[in-house]
């Protein structure tokens, strides 16, 4: 069996980009298709400095993971996770604990996909493809039900996908049906793109994603931190991702593409 076999889906069609792959492709993977990559470089067009921003959003679930962790929290459901690459939240999560659990979310069938490939033989994650925009599918998922216990802490994770949800489908809801079903001490961690910073340069991006199966919605400030209510923000609250917690503070100011995505983590009141 060819690796493109082991990997892509039959019923995908290869002609639509997606936005799971496109980020895999900016990362420097090789999950990805020639309409993929050609999305990819009108959106470096538009936003020069596209691969920075996604090595950063990276580098902020990394930490966030990492922060969640040491605050003891041993399970994760990682909702978006997209196509795995190089630190992997159940890399991160057993490193700190082996037994740590880990349930991925997506629905795109080339990350479902490959994230299955990649877990065989792992009993403590698992991946199911379901749509962020409907909790109750994700919540009640059997494969969820089988590794986390909700009535212990939760690190929910969210990074670079909640852009994706439309404005009209009322995304202070959507979050809000997910923190209901946390127990108190747990985790949010989210990244979201915005306009804040460098409207001009999102406002090609927004155009650029506009043709492709999953559109970008951009927020404000404001906006984005009505998504940590009922959680109580972590230090130093939502910044852009190359200022939060960084490895090297004195670089962060200067990293290239630090703005464009928010991130935060708050912890359940």
């Amino acid at each position: 069996m060819t690796e493109q076999a082991t990997w892509v889906p039959q019923d995908v069609d290869e002609e639509i980009p997606s936005a799971a792959r496109l980020y895999d492709y900016l990362l420097g993977g090789a999950h990805n298709f020639a309409a993929d990559r050609a999305l990819a470089e009108k959106f470096l067009t538009a936003l020069p400095s596209a691969r920075d921003v996604a090595r950063l959003n990276r580098a902020f679930l990394r930490r966030a993971v990492v922060c969640m962790a040491q605050h003891g929290v041993r399970q994760f459901l990682d909702v978006g996770s997209g196509i795995p690459t190089v630190g992997n939240v159940h890399e991160i999560a057993q490193a700190a604990d082996p037994q740590a659990r880990v349930v991925y979310v997506d629905y795109e069938s080339v990350a479902v996909a490959h994230s299955q490939l990649l877990l065989e033989g792992n009993d403590n994650a698992t991946i199911i493809q379901a749509d962020l925009v409907e909790p109750g599918t994700i919540l009640e998922h059997p494969e969820t039900r089988r590794l986390l216990d909700f009535d212990e802490p939760i690190g929910l994770i969210m990074a670079g996908v909640f852009h994706f949800v439309s404005h009209e489908q009322d995304a202070p809801a959507i979050i809000t049906r997910y923190r209901d079903a946390l127990t108190p001490g747990s985790y949010l961690a989210l990244s979201h793109f915005t306009a804040d910073i460098s409207p001009d340069e999102m406002a090609g991006v927004v155009e650029v994603m506009r043709r492709s199966s999953d559109p970008i919605h951009t927020r404000t400030h404001t906006e984005i931190t009505e998504l940590f209510t009922g959680f109580d923000l972590v230090e130093p609250g939502v910044v852009g991702t190359a200022l939060w917690r960084p490895d090297r503070p004195e670089l962060a100011a200067d990293e290239p593409g630090g703005s464009q995505i928010y991130a935060g983590v708050g912890r359940k009141r």
